[in-house]
């Protein structure tokens, strides 16, 4: 709810010009009446309509400022006539009646183009952005005319001192943790033109071969697409440039040239995706960055956690060398303890925590010991078999005979199970306290049914509530069974346990996946970091800095287990406020980035929306996969 002087926003008409403040009506949506800590917003205009917070707007200029970014955008894309000619239009005929020199025919005009831009323009952008215009011009007429009777500018036209705060974006690009320009890299896709493809993603997010893979893709479940029939491929897509740019043996395409260095430098603790991304974009303003990591290779969570048929190493690694391009530093088989960041926060200008989850929780069952012979935690499981799959180091891990029995409802889990098909198992169980539909919702609907057709059998609504083993060797397990029972006062279904329905199975193999925790051993006690209850680092989810100043924190270590995207997201975001606090020594966030998190809050994409037209709905394109038995018991 937000208290406004005026609005159109998604269709509501709320009026309260020439009302006492106390009796206002509010609107129904969140919008930015606050733009940040120090300034109050006075209005604001999209796609859906407009806003004034406060009776002092000059309509006019507003109109023409939101114009002109209009033309902007409208000229460099230039795909329609309508809406480059349009923008121009909008702009030259908004600016001469602000200025004082309108007549009624161009008012007129304005109207008519505007309603041809609605329905003739190619682009979503074109469509909707005559629409706060035409609610100004009909409910603020008078403003208007008044300017074409009278000859005079509007009465903020010729004032410098009033900031009109432009950004572009979509329902998917606004659904990504980073942000991406997702039309501009499927529009690069379909003009074949792979290269400007990859310099759109990688202007938010580095890792375009990784995410074109093993990302979760918020995006789809935004994209408008899927009020007509289903969404685009979007993440399949993002590979392509990645794949262009290796395949021929390009120099990277970088989505601008790497500053000069600035003499500044900033350790980063970690190699994994948020590591990775704080390097690459400070290596993008100049910024030196050295990267520590524990691991003898580097890419984190992603290199040794994620399965080779998921994630190819090969491609994995073309990210890293990206950002190594750059010239970032990185320091392998590096455990960075106390001492040493005693003395990073000495001899460097910031640091950056991007430590990752790896220490696994437990089941929480009765007899639940680590000395047990068969009870192995999903890291090191993981950790044993993509060491070897990938770098050759290690032994390989074999199953064959054995059953396989693995807690948990996420992508490590989901990577457990498959990957023990693969070394062989007899049986791979998944036990999960929830159900079909919200495993799917926590890792994807390919995954969960990619790993059904290799064999894994998934025991929705149980739970382990004893490890049985002899001496100190697992032989079975016994299991709970629960019915979900709903909440007569409408809130969350309960999970209650149905008696005399355990039942047990034999397990060579208990295998928790079910959470991990961040060793935080790392952080000087007398620093005494700020800590959520979850056990990770505290920071205020926008600039990403820890109650300790100049220190840092991004990934895992600060939100807990989380996707590789949202990792990137949060890491990008850091290393921008990082640039600048290595030169200022202040935390601020740009224009864009306070606009990215109000949009965020204002809901982009309307599911109920109605999408009319000429255009039938077709199926969604998917990208193939090996048969069955072809993928089975390799990493092909």
């Amino acid at each position: 709810m937000s208290k406004v002087y005026f609005s159109t926003w998604r269709g509501e008409s709320i009026n309260n010009i020439g009302k006492p403040d106390d009796q206002w009506e509010e609107s129904a949506y969140n919008l930015p009446e606050q733009y940040d800590s120090a300034r109050n917003a006075k209005a604001f205009i999209g796609w859906d309509g407009v806003a004034l917070f406060q009776g002092d707007i000059d309509v006019v200029r507003l109109a023409m400022e939101y114009a002109a970014q209009y033309q902007v955008y409208s000229e460099a894309c230039g795909r329609c006539a309508l809406g480059r000619w349009g923008g121009r239009i909008l702009y030259d005929l908004m600016d001469k009646i602000a200025r004082g020199e309108g007549a009624v025919s161009d008012l007129e005009h304005l109207k008519e183009v505007s309603a041809t831009m609605q329905i003739t323009s190619k682009c979503e952008i074109g469509k909707t952005v005559p629409t706060p215009l035409l609610d100004l011009m009909t409910h603020f007429e008078s403003e208007f005319m008044d300017l074409i009777e009278n000859q005079k500018p509007s009465k903020h036209y010729n004032l410098e001192d009033i900031s009109y705060i432009a950004k572009i974006t979509a329902p998917c690009t606004d659904a990504c943790p980073t942000h991406v320009d997702i039309p501009g890299y499927i529009e690069g896709v379909r003009d074949l033109r792979f290269d400007d493809s990859l310099k759109a993603t990688r202007q938010t997010m580095p890792l375009a071969h990784t995410c074109g893979r093993v990302c979760p893709h918020p995006c789809e479940d935004e994209c408008r697409r899927t009020n007509l029939d289903e969404p685009i491929s979007i993440m399949a897509l993002k590979r392509l440039g990645a794949d262009y740019e290796t395949d021929h043996g390009f120099e990277f395409f970088h989505p601008a040239k790497a500053k000069k260095p600035t003499g500044k430098k900033v350790a980063v603790i970690g190699a994994g995706p948020a590591g990775l991304t704080t390097a690459y974009y400070l290596a993008l303003e100049g910024v030196h960055c050295d990267v520590y990591e524990d691991l003898p290779v580097l890419g984190g969570e992603v290199a040794v956690g994620v399965p080779e048929y998921r994630m190819p190493i090969d491609k994995y690694n073309q990210d890293i060398a990206a950002v190594a391009d750059l010239g970032v530093n990185f320091i392998t088989n590096s455990r960075v303890n106390a001492d040493m960041m005693r003395q990073f926060e000495k001899d460097y200008d910031a640091v950056m925590v991007s430590v990752g989850t790896r220490l696994s929780k437990k089941v929480r069952c009765n007899n639940e010991r680590p000395e047990i012979e068969g009870y192995w935690g999903a890291i090191e499981m993981l950790d044993q078999v993509n060491l070897w799959d990938k770098y050759g180091i290690g032994e390989r891990v074999d199953l064959t005979g054995k059953t396989i029995v693995c807690v948990g409802g996420g992508f490590t889990s989901m990577d457990v199970v498959r990957c023990s098909i693969r070394a062989g198992a007899k049986k791979v169980y998944m036990i999960y306290r929830r159900d079909e539909k919200t495993i799917i919702r926590n890792t994807t609907y390919e995954e969960y049914h990619e790993a059904v057709e290799e064999g894994v059998e998934f025991l929705f609504h149980s739970a382990v509530e004893e490890m049985v083993d002899e001496d100190d060797v697992l032989k079975t397990l016994k299991i709970n069974k629960f019915e979900l029972v709903p909440d007569p006062d409408g809130g969350r279904a309960q999970l209650v346990k149905i008696e005399g329905a355990d039942y047990t199975i034999d397990a060579d193999f208990l295998i928790p996946a079910v959470s991990q925790a961040a060793d935080l051993d790392l952080l000087p006690e007398e620093w005494e970091l700020e800590m959520t209850s979850w056990g990770t680092i505290k920071t205020n989810g926008k600039d990403y800095m820890t109650s300790r100043k100049g220190i840092f924190a991004s990934g895992d270590c600060e939100y807990g287990p989380m996707t590789i995207v949202n990792a990137v997201g949060q890491a990008k975001r850091g290393a921008s406020v990082i640039s600048r606090y290595v030169e200022t020594g202040e935390i601020t966030l740009t224009d864009d980035e306070i606009m990215e998190d109000h949009l965020r809050k204002i809901k982009v994409y309307d599911k109920k929306e109605k999408i009319t037209g000429w255009l039938a709905g077709i199926p969604r394109e998917h990208a193939e996969v090996l048969d069955v038995d072809e993928r089975k018991d390799n990493n092909r």
